[in-house]
């Protein structure tokens, strides 16, 4: 039997005004600007989670040196909203 892992983190408003920032800019990288949208997919009033792609776009732009504090913030809250350890067995 398969049990998946349930992640209710949601991306907080400050969060969520940062990734949307990021989603706006025409000077953000497409990195960013994948974990920013997947950060805003998480906002309360959605129901999405961050996918592999969308969690290792988020990782490479917290560790950019190039990257705003906007866009680390907006994928920081994806990171934080990325399924816990996938499908585990029981």
């Amino acid at each position: 039997m398969l049990v998946i892992s349930k992640n209710t983190a949601q991306t907080g408003k400050k969060a969520a005004a940062d990734a949307a920032k990021t989603v706006q800019s025409k000077k953000a990288p497409k990195a960013p600007k994948s974990a920013a949208g997947s950060a805003l997919s998480q906002a309360p009033n959605s129901s999405g989670k961050t996918s592999a792609k969308a969690a290792t776009a988020a990782s490479k732009t917290l560790s950019s040196k190039k990257a705003t504090k906007a866009e680390k913030s907006a994928a920081a809250s994806a990171l934080a909203q990325t399924p816990a350890g996938g499908p585990k067995k029981k």
